[in-house]
């Protein structure tokens, strides 16, 4: 039996299921995804070779990988979620990739820290646009019982581009330059926004939804589209989509410290070279982050039907097991036997992004994903991307008086403590979603 369109199904279409089109389009999008994560690896992958040439420290390489980059990237996103909400989502991914690409073959023409800060920056204007509008279309592409799946692949993008930027920026900056990875990773991308901009059909907003039993706002029951503030209130005013977005914070403080220095510790201070990164390190990352993220979303979507506390426990449970690797890989004291520790918290790390973007698409209106996609985003990088590298790149430079040949590694372990406090707001957010349950069961 064929699937139902998108654009063709009505309110209450529970039970269509996703066609062709659906599947392609989460291809498209997936790849741009691919795209818009393998720039931001391409920084930390030749962290090295970009201090060599610009003679950058830790702290500046944080910044630019971190707060002067999220500062764009997060803020803009509302905006630009606002008003893709309200116009075509489609165009506005499609022009967003094209404006981050052609700022990353800037980065590789930058002669300096200062014209390199700026061209990041731009990455960051860019990629504002890019990661909201594609939630909000899948969601439309693919009906409720099947989120979780189609984002969890979707979610697939950041581990598959983080690998292909291992593999590729270092096998580039091993043959060529570091330069040359920037300016071809752009050229791509500039290609692929085209055909985004001629190729993907945007879908009708809540097209697959159930109709719901009463509306749960004033602007649904007139069916007036909701305000800008009324959405970003009400975002914030749900102790749910808050807290989630907190514990999404937290964790993404680990995630993205990791990203942006582990290259660079494997390499300066337990021996790898940049053809090992570009092949083991490639493997590691790509497949434990790609598991991470596909599991998560098939879980998420079993486990979900039982509780809706499984948004909260399953990326806590995930965080609590990777602990112990996490030292491991820490304290490993050759690049082989740190490798092998970090297969399990490259994948465990990652189980709460799945989780976190299905709650938050099912809990708003149809009218208000691209813009709730926003808002989470803003909390969680604000918290994770700005601050989690800048914070790691200013500890090593702290560590380094003391700890001249392994200040990375010092700077690293002080990343458990920010472990728990993740695990501990994913416990909170268990709680609000038992209260929710509590108040809709009591409720007439």
């Amino acid at each position: 039996m064929a699937g139902v369109p998108a654009a063709a199904a009505g309110p209450g279409a529970t039970n269509a299921r996703p066609g062709a089109r659906a599947w392609v389009v989460l291809g498209v999008l997936t790849f741009v995804y691919v795209l818009n994560f393998l720039d931001r690896q391409l920084l930390s992958i030749l962290a090295k070779p970009i201090q060599d040439d610009l003679g950058v420290t830790d702290g500046q390489l944080g910044l630019i990988g971190g707060l002067y980059f999220a500062m764009f990237y997060c803020i803009l996103a509302i905006p630009v979620g606002w008003l893709a909400d309200r116009t075509n989502r489609v165009k506005v991914l499609a022009f967003s990739c094209g404006l981050w690409s052609a700022a990353t073959a800037a980065c590789g023409m930058a002669s300096s820290y200062p014209q390199l800060a700026l061209a990041r920056m731009a990455v960051g204007v860019g990629e504002a646009g890019g990661v909201p509008p594609s939630y909000a279309i899948i969601t439309d592409y693919f009906p409720p019982g099947t989120r979780g799946t189609a984002l969890g692949l979707f979610n697939l993008g950041p581990p598959i581009g983080a690998a292909m930027g291992v593999a590729f920026g270092a096998s580039v900056a091993a043959a060529y330059s570091w330069r040359m990875a920037f300016l071809w990773v752009g050229v791509v991308g500039v290609l692929t926004a085209v055909g985004v901009w001629c190729f993907i059909r945007e879908p009708r907003k809540g097209g697959l939804d159930p109709a719901p039993a009463q509306p749960s706002s004033p602007a649904a029951a007139t069916g007036a589209a909701p305000g800008f503030v009324d959405t970003c209130r009400n975002f914030f005013a749900n102790p749910v989509l808050r807290n989630m977005a907190l514990a999404c914070g937290a964790t993404q403080f680990v995630t993205y410290a990791m990203l942006n220095f582990t290259v660079l510790l494997l390499m300066r201070e337990k021996g790898m070279t940049l053809e090992d990164v570009a092949v083991w390190y490639a493997l590691v990352f790509g497949l434990g982050s790609a598991a991470g993220m596909f599991a998560s979303g098939r879980l998420i979507d079993r486990l979900a039907r039982r509780s809706r506390t499984a948004y909260a426990y399953l990326p806590a449970a995930g965080l609590v097991l990777a602990i112990p690797f996490f030292l491991g890989f820490v304290s490993a004291g050759s690049w082989q036997l740190a490798l092998l520790f970090l297969v399990l918290p490259t994948g465990l790390n990652y189980f709460y992004l799945s989780p976190a973007v299905t709650l938050v698409q099912e809990e708003v209106r149809p009218d208000q994903r691209v813009l709730s996609g926003a808002l989470l985003l803003l909390v969680m990088n604000l918290i994770g991307l700005g601050f989690g590298p800048t914070y790691l790149g200013m500890a090593s430079d702290f560590f380094r008086a003391t700890h001249p040949d392994n200040s990375l590694q010092m700077a690293f372990y002080t990343l458990v403590p920010f472990y728990l406090l993740a695990i501990g707001w994913f416990l909170l957010l268990a709680r609000s979603i038992r209260r929710q349950l509590a108040q809709q069961e009591a409720s007439p």
